[in-house]
């Protein structure tokens, strides 16, 4: 069953004569891992801001569960169910390595006490050190602070998985770890990954792609 269900989904900017998503109909399943290519204004960001419940669709719906988000408390919806990874990471600057995962967590209700271990536990799970658990994301490399905010997007219970081109700002090496990172969650652990990205090496390792172009969605 899918997890995520887009039933003739259309977006439409106001002041705007034409969507920037048009009638698109497609899954996601937990256990695999999707990217979504196309070329920049194709409707890629405006797909990922309505399954995250930024955006709610003009026309059609979007599934949870079999359940349309739109009729769900969206903060709550976000929260548990969905954990974004960025280009650009998004980790608060003023925490270390360590605080920044502890913090989805304390902010549902977790003690520090016990968010603290499994935040390790999930740092040492994506290659982070405990020196540099304690460190700020500032002295740690490109690849370094991607690791950190996949490690941060598990710590929540959520099952999907939404990354907005997240090997954009690393190089092949570091590329390639965090295209095994994203596989390794989705085919050994049950995610829900959906991959917006520009990188040809991540859509052939995703088990399905699509492409869109001028807001429809098509197989790759």
């Amino acid at each position: 069953m899918s997890v995520l269900n887009l039933k003739n989904v259309t977006y439409a900017y106001k002041n705007t004569s034409k969507p920037a998503v048009s009638g698109i109909s497609c899954e996601f399943e937990a256990g695999k891992v999707y990217a979504i290519v196309g070329p920049s204004g194709s409707g890629k960001s405006t797909m990922l801001s309505m399954l995250a419940g930024l955006d709610l669709p003009t026309e059609g719906e979007i599934d949870f569960d079999g359940e349309n988000i739109a009729g769900l408390d969206l903060d709550r919806y976000r929260r548990e169910n969905i954990s974004m990874i960025f280009q650009a990471f998004h980790l608060f600057p003023l925490l270390t390595v360590m605080e920044n995962v502890c913090f989805p967590m304390e902010l549902c209700g977790v003690h520090p006490k016990d968010a603290r271990p499994r935040a390790e536990a999930l740092l040492e799970g994506v290659g982070i050190t405990k020196e540099q658990m304690g460190r700020f994301p500032s002295k740690l490399s490109g690849g370094e602070r991607q690791r950190v905010a996949i490690a941060r997007s598990l710590a929540s219970s959520a099952r999907v998985i939404l990354a907005d081109e997240p090997t954009g700002n690393l190089d092949s090496a570091n590329t390639q770890n965090i295209i095994e990172i994203l596989v390794s969650l989705a085919h050994e652990k049950g995610y829900c990954v959906i991959i917006v990205t520009h990188d040809s090496e991540v859509a052939d390792a995703a088990d399905f792609a699509f492409r869109m172009r001028d807001g429809s969605i098509s197989p790759c």
